[in-house]
């Protein structure tokens, strides 16, 4: 129950507009009926913390003592052309009589989300709704859409908790492109694997007078989610004149996904020997600033910021980490069919990985030269997008019985090669952030080298920070041409990086 909030009247109202959502976008009221003649979804069930944020609303711009007419997420998915989306699975469900045909049903339904998202964000003359074609929101709202409806699912068979949390794990999954991959067999071809994440930070920020409403960080995306979707299924034709094949998926931005393997999953079969290995594999999430970071060192610290869900398994106690020793759910560990250990260790899996991607071509390549500048961009060289920076800075605990921390190679040098070499981590260490932090986006890291290792894989693999993305014009508009500009300019720079990886792999 960690992950759901206490069932109370606020959760069932607020459960009830998610059910009133799907009846407005549909023929009727009995569009949620099955031909049992009762409700087919169970209004009292509580949702998760993530599908609760549906019903959020901004303050009107205009006059913020105001709601919007809309919800956000209603907005959202109705400006990326899926309102039928959630509605037509609803009735599928209420159709579907056993517990085998609603799995082939959520899966089916997973991926094809998946695929709609891809062809919105690589078919600009070809867009349903109102929002940019390269928005990356519409999935995460229209997958949240559906998640609560299969929680509230009342079927026409019995169906246990267990089996449920299959089925929302098995759409979840499907939609984020995880059961999509498809790496072309032969020599002549370069595979890689790029990951991309949610958007997260949603609660708080500007806030405007009228009741009930949200603060505006609701209307956060993310520029890794959206290189993701224009990515999965392209190719690339190499500086070797090889052609490259990319395919991409995303994250969720919550612990115990992780922890429960999804990126081991998703990626590792493709590590292991075969016609299919995977030469290149590369994890991205967004950070700040105006400049793509590329992270060298990888902690496997983690826990100390909320998730989307609001947990987090490693909260400072006054101001003073937790020591891994202590608290083991502040070291990430990996399921024992991906190597284990299944009891805890502190050296295994190991405190630190490292990227192996190929940082000196990556800067070289001079990837921004292309990319028209955003309004606001304040990296300093005038003639590129962003900068590219080998970004070698982490924390560590030298004693892992002791919560003093040392911070090195920090701040990592703009300049490359470096005036100095960085100093690596000290052995017998143990981590407190890598380069990318401590948060999911150092763990997407951490485990993505961490397979490469124990795969005995010499390949590129490693992560790239994005710059910011969450620039916009006004306090509480859903989108505008500047944010959507930010967004524009950093997948066309990370698309170019990405390449440069291929080009190397």
């Amino acid at each position: 129950m960690k992950y759901l909030r206490p069932e109370s009247a606020a959760t069932s109202v607020l459960a009830m507009a998610v059910v009133t959502a799907f009846a407005l976008v549909t023929a009727g009221p009995a569009a949620a009926r099955d031909d049992r003649g009762s409700e087919c979804l169970d209004s009292g069930v509580p949702l998760s913390v993530e599908e609760s944020r549906l019903v959020s609303t901004l303050p009107d711009n205009a006059d913020p003592s105001v709601p919007q007419s809309r919800s956000f997420a209603r907005q959202m998915i109705e400006g990326g052309g899926f309102q039928d989306f959630a509605p037509a699975l609803t009735r599928d469900l209420c159709r579907t009589r056993s517990l085998k045909a609603a799995t082939a049903l959520v899966r089916q339904k997973g991926e094809a989300l998946w695929k709609d998202a891809v062809r919105r964000a690589q078919r600009p003359n070809h867009v349903e709704g109102d929002l940019p074609y390269s928005d990356d929101r519409p999935l995460y709202w229209t997958r949240l859409e559906s998640t609560a409806a299969l929680r509230q699912w009342t079927p026409g068979f019995r169906l246990s908790g267990t089996d449920r949390t299959e089925l929302i794990t098995t759409f979840d999954r499907a939609s984020r492109g995880m059961f999509d991959i498809d790496l072309p067999s032969g020599k002549g071809v370069k595979r890689v694997i790029v990951s991309g994440f949610d958007p997260y930070t949603l609660d708080g920020g500007t806030t405007g007078t009228a009741s009930g409403t949200v603060g505006n960080n609701i209307r956060h995306g993310n520029p890794s989610g959206a290189t993701a979707l224009a990515l999965d299924g392209t190719t690339y034709r190499t500086k070797s004149g090889k052609l490259a094949r990319i395919e991409a998926y995303t994250l969720p931005v919550s612990y115990p996904e992780f922890q429960r393997g999804y990126l081991e999953d998703t990626v590792g079969p493709f590590m292991r020997p075969g016609p299919r290995q995977v030469d290149a594999s590369i994890t991205v999430s967004q950070a700040g600033g105006a400049v793509f970071n590329l992270e060298q060192w990888n902690g496997r610290y983690h826990g100390v910021s909320l998730g989307n869900d609001n947990f987090r398994p490693c909260p400072a106690v006054n101001g003073v980490p937790q020591l891994a020793v202590n608290n083991n759910g502040c070291n990430a560990t990996v399921v024992e069919r991906w190597g284990g250990p299944g009891q805890f260790s502190l050296t295994n899996p190991p405190q630190w990985t490292s990227a192996t991607l190929p940082i000196a071509e990556m800067i070289q390549a001079n990837t921004g030269a292309s990319i028209p500048r955003p309004p606001g961009d304040t990296w300093p060289d005038p003639s590129v997008a962003f900068g590219v920076v080998w970004h070698t800075n982490y924390t560590e605990f030298p004693d892992c019985a002791s919560t003093a921390r040392v911070t090195r190679n920090s701040p990592p040098p703009t300049e490359f090669p470096p005036p100095t070499a960085p100093v690596p981590p000290s052995a017998g260490s143990c981590s407190y952030s890598g380069g990318g932090g401590n948060y999911l986006s150092n763990e997407s890291a951490y485990r993505n080298t961490l397979l490469r290792d124990r795969m005995g894989l010499d390949i590129p693999a490693g992560h790239i920070h994005t710059p910011d993305m969450q620039h916009f014009e006004t306090d509480f508009n859903p989108s505008d041409a500047t944010f959507d500009a930010w967004r524009l300019a950093i997948v066309g720079q990370g698309r170019n990086l990405i390449h440069v990886v291929a080009d190397t792999a």
